[in-house]
Order: structure tokens, then C-alpha cells, then sequence
């Protein structure tokens, strides 16, 4: 019986051992399982937010681009607001100094006086806020058509947009904000004033240079290029490097090729010589089309007749 009592329990207990090694192997194997689940779902999420970043950097880098209205430089342009009350001084011709720099405008104004502490591109609401990053004033001076000058407030102002309405609230010295609309519009290019007057070129077909910028450098224009002027206006023959151009954007105008085959040619107006020009070509070269920004000059130097070479 002794015998039998031990041998029954030897078996009991071989059992049991069998059971709990069977049981530390599957368990063993589930934690593997459930561990290599882990890694492949933490290196999905590590994938995804890459993606994100990427297709979110892509997205805020075209957004960028597509408002960019006008490219890098020093304009003079109209500052108008919705308040007799608030206006750039009468020295300045209701206009200020816009600038451009990548992509970003800004304008600076010189006020009628020293009554407007400060601005802020926004509401009143939120001017108010506390942490509110508001537009500090500079001093500038201002010199009126008959020798007289005067010290007033001049500002930096961020530009959204060119030719539309856009908030500005201001605090005088009252304390308290107000809201106002405010558009910048109509900018010229710092020098255009020294443009050529095409009013004095005869009717009829010409060659003229022409330098270009923008772009990744790779697409060019053919220079010299033909131009032909008629009533004071002048329109141009634009022959791409590509046959990849499908159409361009000038003064907002959409203007498709002229040819179907060989490299894209499009004949567009010409609005002035020696001023940088703002034009879009779109490109299907990519596996997307793309519009992209160029800035054309056409110089005046250069311009002989088409016939006499002269």
C-alpha cells in the first residue's frame, strides 16, 4: 500500500509539473505573441505621425507658396481703412512701405499723429486678451508738401492679403480697443517709377532681352524673345525650355500655349520694361501639375526693330 500511495503521488506530482511547464511554455509563447503585436503596432504609429509630418509640411509649404501675391521686394502701396479717424498721415499720400520678404508682407505706415498707442492684426476681443502680442509704435517723421515736418507713429503691419479688407484693431489714448477693416492694395515696385514709357515705341514688331528668376532654374525663357507693340501696349512671344507648360497666370489672366508641339510657347502682355514682372507657369513635368512663380524682366536697352535690327 506504501509502495502504491508513493507511486501514486510521484505521478501526481509529474503531473502537475507537466501541466505547469506545459502552461509556462504557452504563456511564454502568448507574451511573444503579444509583445511582437506591440512592436509592429508601436512602429505603425511611429510611421504615421512621419507621414502626417510630411504631408503637413507639404500642405503648409503650398499654402505658403499660394499666397504668396507678389514676389520679394520693396513696394509702395495704398493703405485705406474704414475711418476718417485712422489713416495714414497727409504727407504720405494715403500709401506706406510694403515689404516682402519670403512670401511674408508687411507695410509700414506713418500715422496722422501720436493718438494711436497701438495695433493689433486682429479684433478688438482679442486685443484685449491677456498674452496678446501687440504692434509696437515707431517715431517717424513726416514732411509735408510745404517743407513742414512732424513727428508722429509709424507701425508694422503683417499683410494676409493684397486688394482685401482684413481686421486691425487699435487703443488710443482713451484705452480702449476698436475694431476697424483696413486694405492694402495697388503695390509698385520700389524703382518702377523709372520705368519705360512704351507710349514712345513706335507701332509694330521688335526683339528685346530678358532675364528670369524663380523657380528651381531648370525652365528658362528664350532670350531675346519677339515683342510687339501696338497703341502704347506691348505683348510677347515667351518660348519655354519645356514642352511641359500647360498654361500660364499673368495679371491673374490665363493664357494657354499657342503651339501643340515642340517646346511651350505663349504670347502674353507685357505690362512694362525694366520692372520685374510677376508670371505663373504651370508645369505638368512632375507627377502633379504645379503652378510656379516667376519674375520676368524685359530690358529696354536691348529693344531693336525686328526688320532693321535698329
Amino acid at each position: 500500500m506504501k509502495v502504491k500511495t508513493l507511486m501514486n503521488k510521484i505521478i501526481i506530482v509529474g503531473g502537475l509539473s507537466a501541466c505547469l511547464l506545459l502552461g509556462g511554455c504557452g504563456a511564454g509563447q502568448a507574451a511573444d505573441a503579444t509583445s511582437a503585436e506591440s512592436t509592429f503596432a508601436a512602429q505603425e504609429s511611429t510611421v504615421t505621425p512621419t507621414e502626417s509630418t510630411e504631408t503637413a509640411e507639404t500642405v503648409s509649404t503650398e499654402t505658403a507658396q499660394d499666397k504668396a501675391q507678389l514676389p520679394d521686394g520693396v513696394y509702395t502701396a495704398e493703405f485705406s481703412t474704414d475711418s476718417s479717424m485712422f489713416h495714414v498721415s497727409e504727407a504720405c499720400d494715403g500709401k506706406g512701405t510694403l515689404t516682402v520678404k519670403d512670401g511674408v508682407m508687411t507695410i509700414h505706415i506713418s500715422l496722422g499723429s501720436k493718438k494711436i498707442l497701438n495695433l493689433y492684426p486682429g479684433l478688438a476681443e482679442d486685443a484685449a486678451k491677456d498674452g496678446a502680442v501687440l504692434l509696437e509704435p515707431t517715431t517717424d517723421t513726416v514732411t509735408y508738401s510745404d517743407g513742414m515736418t512732424e513727428e508722429v507713429y509709424g507701425f508694422d503691419v503683417p499683410v494676409p492679403v493684397i486688394g482685401e479688407e482684413f481686421d486691425l484693431a487699435l487703443i488710443g489714448t482713451k484705452g480702449k480697443w476698436y475694431d476697424h477693416k483696413v486694405k492694402v492694395s495697388d503695390p509698385v515696385a520700389e524703382g518702377a517709377a523709372d520705368t519705360f514709357d512704351l507710349s514712345t515705341v513706335e507701332d509694330g514688331s521688335y526683339t528685346i532681352e530678358l532675364t528670369m528668376e524663380g523657380g528651381s532654374g531648370r525652365a528658362s525663357i528664350q532670350s531675346p524673345t519677339q515683342i510687339t507693340v501696338a497703341d502704347g501696349a506691348a505683348t510677347a512671344i515667351l518660348e519655354w525650355s519645356s514642352p511641359n507648360y500647360d498654361y500660364m497666370l499673368v495679371n491673374g489672366e490665363k493664357y494657354l500655349p499657342v503651339n501643340t508641339e515642340g517646346n511651350s510657347v505663349f504670347e502674353v502682355p507685357v505690362e512694362a520694361l525694366d520692372a520685374p514682372l510677376t508670371m505663373i507657369g504651370d508645369t505638368v513635368a512632375m507627377s502633379t501639375p504645379h503652378e510656379v512663380e516667376y519674375t520676368v524682366t524685359f530690358h529696354s536697352d536691348t529693344l531693336q526693330n525686328a526688320e532693321s535690327g535698329k
